[in-house]
């Protein structure tokens, strides 16, 4: 079985007050994303697959050389819509998925059910 690693990063950080993207925001010197891909890499996944918004070009400038699946998501339509832009793109061995939200710091294990 092979774990992919889905990380939600398409929101815009407007309460931040900033024209930064929220997750290149830095905790500790280190932007938030960072940790995220660190911490995720660690689990030897098959694939991480970053979900962007309107912040696409910032973010690819700022990991040239990590290996992301970038996937857009086009128009903010809220979490479970993000997710949804990658399943099409998930293998059929891909079976568990890490969903990763920068909102509540939380990881949440699922089986990916949406396989045909």
């Amino acid at each position: 079985m092979k774990l992919s690693i889905i990380i939600l990063a398409a929101g815009q950080g407007t309460r931040m007050q900033s024209s930064l993207p929220k997750v290149l925001h830095s905790i500790g010197g280190i932007p938030m994303l960072t940790h995220v891909i660190n911490t995720s890499q660690k689990l030897q996944p098959h694939h991480i697959y970053v979900v962007y918004g309107n912040n696409g070009t910032l973010l690819k400038a700022a990991y040239p050389s990590e290996e992301i699946q970038w996937i857009e998501q086009a128009e903010p339509l809220g979490t479970g819509h993000a997710v949804l832009q990658v399943l099409p793109r998930l293998a059929d061995d891909e079976k568990i998925l890490i969903f990763l939200k920068f909102q509540q710091f939380h990881i949440v294990y699922f089986q990916n059910f949406f396989q045909n």
